[in-house]
């Protein structure tokens, strides 16, 4: 399992993208050069991520490793596997056992072929794209009209809303949102 990317900005200004060692040694480095206002974001999810940044490079990097897990539960630790809770009714059950692969195998089947989905897709670059705006650009003149647009599914609409904004700001944005409108349908 690879580690995520992330993205620092100062501002509105990208100072980092990259893996979540490169983005951390970045902004430590920015962070004792006098830069203030830093925001990383995890662009799997477009959420703010706040790793510790105490301490040299080598001692950041460290924590970011993934820990070791120490107790040997449920699941397939090492392959990121956890066992979790799922209520059905008898009837879903009787359904899950008689699918070849097991119950556990169709469910992750079925949530696969759902997440591939071009509207779960769509959905998903709609909220990583709003989480990260939200932050970065929630002050920004034409935010709102920007939010609609992403949500009516108007690619023309939300680049020109976004022009005016900053270049880095702009870049990132219509790569969170790529997946967010249909192509195919005429709009872009």
């Amino acid at each position: 399992m690879t580690s995520p990317n992330w993205t620092a900005f100062a501002g509105h200004l990208c100072i980092a993208a990259g893996s979540q060692e490169t983005v951390a040694r970045a902004v430590s480095r920015a962070g004792k050069n006098g830069v203030t206002g830093i925001l990383i974001f995890d662009d799997s999810t477009g959420r703010q991520v706040e790793p510790d940044l105490r301490g040299s490079e080598d001692e950041i990097v460290a924590r970011l490793a993934p820990s070791n897990i120490a107790e040997a539960g449920r699941g397939r630790p090492k392959l990121g596997v956890t066992a979790r809770e799922v209520t059905l009714l008898p009837r879903h059950w009787e359904w899950l056992a008689q699918q070849p692969g097991g119950a556990s195998g169709t469910l992750r089947r079925l949530v696969d072929e759902a997440r591939a989905s071009p509207a779960a897709r769509r959905r998903q670059a709609q909220m990583v794209t709003d989480r990260f705006l939200s932050v970065v650009a929630g002050d920004l003149p034409g935010y709102e009209e920007v939010s609609r647009a992403l949500y009516a599914g108007n690619g023309p609409g939300f680049e020109a809303l976004i022009a005016g904004w900053s270049q880095d700001i702009r870049t990132h944005a219509l790569r969170f949102a790529a997946d967010a409108f249909d192509r195919d349908a005429g709009d872009g």
